[in-house]
């Protein structure tokens, strides 16, 4: 009878992101997983079968949950558009510094480089464009974005807005990533600080 796992998948892949955060895909190691999440080397390549194996777990499961933060905000926050904000802070929270950015960037390359990695990529951003979609109807609704606004559109430039708010950060060094992504959205939204 084999034995029960001590370290679960999800804490395994939550440790994934850390070390490609330090590391970056390029120059990762299953030691440096595995060091991560207190388990040995041998165990990440009975779960996964190779680092490959891992980046494309890590890659399915960041698509699978990519929807989460929108809606556990939104649950957290009368308004959608203080929501949408919690959501930009995490995502600044978790760039710590220019560094640990360039490291994630990494996947991009992966993405764009590997059909398997790019169809969790598409995933990933069809699931953050309907999560976006909702809080910004949500936000319409509420009076907090006006009637007719094109929330399909909007969602699409909350999204590139997000995105090329925290490259520049990572590029610039200039600021706060949170309070410099919190600016650009709410001059994308037409709200006043």
């Amino acid at each position: 009878m084999p034995r029960p796992r001590v370290t679960s998948d999800t804490e395994i892949l939550a440790a994934a992101a850390r070390a490609i955060g330090a590391h970056g895909p390029g120059t990762l190691t299953l030691a440096h997983v595995a060091a991560e999440a207190g388990v040995s080397p041998a165990t990440l390549s009975q779960r996964f079968g190779s680092k490959r194996g891992l980046l494309l777990a890590f890659a399915a499961d960041a698509a699978d949950r990519a929807a989460e933060p929108y809606r556990r905000a939104r649950a957290a926050h009368d308004s959608p558009l203080a929501a949408l904000h919690a959501v930009a802070d995490a995502f600044a929270g978790v760039m710590s510094t220019p560094e640990e950015m360039a490291n994630h960037l990494g996947m991009l390359q992966l993405d764009l480089c590997d059909v398997e990695f790019r169809a969790h990529a598409a995933a990933h951003i069809r699931a953050v464009n309907e999560a976006l979609r909702e809080l910004l109807t949500d936000a319409v609704a509420h009076g907090e974005l006006p009637p007719g606004t094109d929330v399909p559109r909007l969602a699409r430039a909350v999204q590139i807005t997000t995105d090329g708010s925290l490259l520049r950060w990572a590029l610039t060094g200039d600021g706060d990533p949170a309070a410099l992504l919190h600016d650009d959205l709410d001059h994308l939204l037409g709200r006043t600080p």
